[in-house]
């Protein structure tokens, strides 16, 4: 008899408020990571079975999920994932997980026809990064058939776990990755800006090498993708300064001395004042003529977000609702998606 659900990583920030979030809907996942002591310091106070998996034993990581349908994966770098794409494909296990590396969703992309013949989904991205910007993305795209460019842009974040300050650690580089005409490609960092109005006034983001590169372009099919994040002048100053040293940041001995101060930080995101948890995401088309139309996604503290959507895709894969192969979130549960997250509101910006 298969169990429903395997949320992996379940010892990290993200990964124990999918947990939390779990139980407290009457959903009784099993819980799996590395550390015994820990996954028991998780799972007992919720009362929920787990299951100790190492993250390099291929065969381990397929027994564990000889009675799963879903798994989902909370635990970065998701870098290290292949295994786990092994062992879903192999086990008929669909697969959801929060990266937002792009080089895992162009991996993914790869395995689309293989998860298609063992109908399997292959789904990233399932938390804040991918799910507001791709719903964004499919609704802005209907608004102007015939759109040829789409530039996305999230505010900044305020809030940040250690996890997500790892993962970014590791892609220090001094070129980012744009989309001309259907092909990524790559752009010196900071040579492409554009100003979006989050809400308070346009404010500079800089084009970063985002998933959205890939998932928007599979949602909509339009060919030229900008995905910008939002930069203060310090921070413009400091991604400049990090192409430049990215050689050095990139160092075997640089890598190790900046993850052990990453480690001495606390785990979870510190604490955002007011309503500084408050993201927004803005998405604009354009059209072969010049015309633009745009929308702005507000929605609430990205982790919070991030756990309800997770877990909402999770159920709904449950139920049957998935289609086979590698797949985005607006692709498959619509546009509308992100407005069933509480707190998630969606405002359509004036035509240009």
């Amino acid at each position: 008899m298969r169990r429903e659900l395997m949320i992996h990583g379940a010892t990290g920030y993200t990964g124990r408020l999918l947990a939390r979030a779990a139980a407290a809907h009457g959903l009784r996942p099993i819980l799996a990571g590395r550390d015994a002591a820990r996954l028991r310091a998780v799972a007992e106070p919720l009362r929920l079975p787990y299951r100790v998996v190492a993250a390099d034993d291929g065969r381990q990581q397929r027994d564990a999920l000889r009675d799963v349908r879903v798994l989902l994966n909370a635990a970065g770098p998701f870098a290290t994932a292949p295994p786990w794409h092994d062992a879903c494909l192999e086990a008929g296990a669909h697969y959801l997980d929060v990266a937002g590396e792009l080089a895992v969703f162009a991996a993914l992309e790869q395995r689309d026809e293989t998860a298609r013949r063992r109908e399997v989904m292959l789904m990233p991205g399932v938390g804040f990064l991918v799910v507001a910007a791709d719903c964004l993305a499919a609704h802005v795209a209907a608004r102007l058939p015939g759109a040829r460019r789409l530039r996305i842009g999230t505010s900044r974040s305020l809030r940040l776990s250690r996890g997500s300050l790892k993962t970014m650690l590791t892609l220090v580089a001094d070129a980012v990755t744009v989309r001309r005409d259907g092909v990524l490609t790559r752009v010196a960092l900071g040579a492409v800006e554009h100003a979006f109005d989050y809400g308070d006034g346009p404010r500079r983001s800089t084009a970063m090498s985002m998933p959205e590169l890939i998932t928007a372009f599979r949602t909509t099919g339009v060919g030229t993708i900008d995905a910008c994040v939002e930069v203060s002048a310090v921070e413009r100053a400091a991604f400049q300064l990090a192409a430049r040293m990215a050689w050095l940041v990139r160092h075997p001995l640089a890598q190790v001395a900046l993850h052990t101060q990453a480690e001495l930080l606390p785990e979870g995101p510190a604490p955002a004042p007011g309503d500084g948890a408050a993201r927004a995401v803005v998405v604009e088309a354009e059209d072969a003529r010049g015309h633009v139309v745009g929308a702005r996604l507000r929605t609430p503290e990205a982790y919070r977000f991030t756990a309800a959507a997770a877990l909402a895709i999770a159920g709904r894969v449950l139920r049957g609702e998935l289609q086979p192969g590698f797949q985005t979130p607006a692709r498959v549960y619509g546009a509308d998606f992100a407005l069933a997250i509480d707190g998630t509101r969606r405002e359509d910006l004036a035509r240009a």
